[in-house]
This record gives structure tokens, sequence and C-alpha cells, in this order.
């Protein structure tokens, strides 16, 4: 498996200079990224950005509605760049599975899914711990995953997520075998009790609620999260990537450099 980082992760470095960004992250060792949105570049400076840098353009970040409403200019955009696969990385309260418009979400997942193969593009779908309620006693996630074929949406299941939603991560990849291309790295640590009010604050979302100091999100090999037991399962579930994510940065450190340790960890075990 190849390891690749969530551009997300270093948003404040890759805004300001791309390049020396993308260069610094190849000699830190990381094979390829994935975007999360284009920092109002070209699709052609991207991708020879990359080129020079060694690295792989994976995938990316992509709202649906985006896709849904302008497949032309969006697939074209990151086929440009190399991009294999794109995921949805957020979905609105209304087409969540426990929102009034999720059956619009499934059908709307498999139009876009079906236009992205014209490009050569594979669609993934990135999951938080929300899609994880009961519909009809299965996971929404899962029904999603059932009702929409798995030639038009794979999945990037996003561990820590999984973890937070009250399920095994290891056990949830393995589900998946065969449809799990991208797998999520991203560590966390949580205080027994802590709400989960202030997660969404972290990661930029939910404005209004509070930051807490009962959880946060740490470089990969340095919170709760089993990652040997993760990795096993994406290489056994055949995932060809390993995607390395950081919400938001914590115990002081930079982006740069929580995901500079996240690849040493992995390195420490042999990736």
């Amino acid at each position: 498996m190849k390891i690749g980082v969530q551009l997300y992760s270093v948003r404040d470095y890759a805004e300001k200079d791309f390049a020396r960004t993308m260069s610094e992250l190849k000699k830190m060792g990381y094979d390829g990224v994935e975007l999360a949105g284009g920092y109002g570049l070209d699709a052609a400076f991207i991708r020879k950005t990359l080129d020079e840098c060694g690295l792989e353009g994976i995938s990316a970040h992509v709202q649906l509605s985006e896709m849904y409403n302008k497949p032309e200019e969006t697939f074209t955009y990151y086929q440009t760049i190399g991009c294999r696969y794109i995921a949805v990385p957020w979905m609105g309260e209304e087409g969540r599975p426990s929102g009034s418009k999720f059956q619009q979400t499934l059908e709307q997942l498999r139009v876009v899914g079906a236009e992205a193969k014209k490009y050569g593009i594979q669609l993934l779908y990135h999951n938080h711990d929300f899609e994880f309620v009961k519909c009809d006693g299965k996971y929404g996630l899962d029904v999603m995953y059932e009702t929409v074929p798995a030639d038009l949406l794979q999945t990037e299941i996003d561990t820590c997520w999984v973890n937070i939603a009250g399920v095994n991560p290891a056990a949830y990849v393995l589900k998946y075998t065969g449809r799990a291309p991208l797998v999520h790295l991203k560590d966390f640590h949580k205080k027994d009790g802590a709400a989960r009010d202030g997660l969404y604050e972290l990661i930029g979302i939910n404005k209004k609620a509070a930051a807490t100091k009962d959880f946060e999100f740490r470089a990969v090999g340095h919170g709760m999260q089993d990652i040997p037991a993760i990795v096993d399962a994406a290489e056994q579930a055949g995932a060809s990537w390993l995607i390395v994510e950081l919400d938001r940065t914590s115990q002081g450190l930079t982006s740069m450099e929580s995901i500079d340790i996240s690849r040493k960890y992995l390195r420490s075990i042999n990736l």
C-alpha cells in the first residue's frame, strides 16, 4: 500500500505556497496527495507541480452538489490533475441518513457515480460519524452502500469517525473488502464521557459549538487508534492507499510537523 496525505491537513501551508508544500511532503516520504479544493490554481499547474515533485494526485474531496450541477467542469479539472478517485467529503443535515433528503442523496450519488466513470474516475464516499444512525435497523452508511452499486460508489472509510461512532474501525474496513481502495488514517484522543458537540467545531463546521479540551486530533500513532490493526485490515480489504488526515493540530505542533510525525510513525511499522 502507498501512503498519501489529505491536503486539508496542511491547508495553512498549501494555500500559501502550493509547490513548496508539495516538495516538503515528498521529502517526508509521502507517495501522493488527496486534494481538498484547488486553491484557485489551474489544473495543469497542479499536475505539473505534482509530477515534478514525484507525487501522485490520488483523489480529491468534492461536494456532491458541485459534481451533480457541474459534472463536465468538475471532472475535467480533476481528470487533468490525474485523480483516479473523487470522494464526497461531507453531507449537509438534510442529505444525511437522518435527513429529509436522504433518498435524493442516494439518487444523486448514483447519477454522479455513473458520470464520473465517463472520465475514468471512481466515486467514493468519505464518512463522519453521523452516517451511523440506524435506518430500519441498519447503519445509514450501510444503506448507502447497499443502495448504490459498488461500481458507482466505493468507500473511503475515515477510521477516526468510525471509532467515534462507537464502531470498530478495523472490522468496518474489513466489512468492505474489495470496495475500499482508499482508507483514511486519522488519530485522536478523547476523554471518557467527552461530549461530541464540540467535535465539529474542531473541524470548522459547527461554529456555534464550544471548543473542548476533552477531544483532540493527533498525529497518526500518537492517539487512541489501534493503527496496526487498521493497517492490517486495510491490506486484507485490498486497499491501494492509506491516506493520512489531521483535521486540526494539537499538542503545540504545526500541521506540517504533525504530518511529518505521522509519516515517521508509519515508517516505524514498516510502511
